[in-house]
């Protein structure tokens, strides 16, 4: 049986999927207006230790914003730097929208050598030092249509949605925006 993780998503299971906005405080207000969706969590300007795209260092200055309808993981990003992404990539392509999908791994250096071998390259990868776990996307946009992400599991990742997640549970709607710990 697949473990169920805290937040109500199986492990190895799409957690997130992810959208690509002009402008994120519009996007969070018609998300939670429309959708239902929040109340969103924002993270301005956040940081990826490691980071690279293509396997290279580069330079990235993006703000997401978090937010759960029912146990599924919604995430707005909007990226401020003109540096080549895998979020500009996607623009060039297709227009902002749709980005990815995120899954949870436990198995994260195994996932990345298996999509590897299967045609799916790294496209960027990171580490999140504030939970001390990796985030890599992998380019399946040729057949998936969109890229997926692997985010690393362990426990204080997994609390870190858990805690995403509560104030969700039962919203009014009131406080559609909030920074973590208010």
């Amino acid at each position: 049986m697949t473990k169920l993780l805290s937040f109500g998503q199986p492990l190895g299971a799409i957690m997130q999927v992810a959208y690509i906005v002009e402008d994120i405080e519009s996007a969070m207000k018609h998300w939670g207006k429309t959708l239902g969706v929040g109340p969103f969590f924002l993270f301005e300007h956040f940081a990826l230790d490691d980071y690279r795209y293509r396997g290279k260092p580069g330079d990235l200055d993006i703000t997401l914003a978090l937010g759960f309808s029912g146990s599924m993981c919604f995430e707005l990003i909007v990226q401020h730097s003109k540096s080549p992404s895998v979020y500009t990539d996607v623009i060039e392509k297709k227009g902002y929208g749709f980005h990815h999908w995120a899954v949870s791994t436990t198995r994260f250096d195994d996932d990345l050598v298996d999509y590897a071998a299967s045609g799916n390259p790294e496209v960027l990868y990171g580490v999140v030092a504030a939970v001390d776990a990796r985030a890599a996307y992998v380019d399946t946009m040729d057949n998936l249509g969109g890229m997926l992400e692997l985010i690393e599991i362990n426990p204080a990742v997994e609390d870190f949605f858990s805690a995403l997640k509560a104030p969700s549970v039962n919203w009014d709607g009131q406080h559609p925006v909030r920074i973590m710990g208010e």
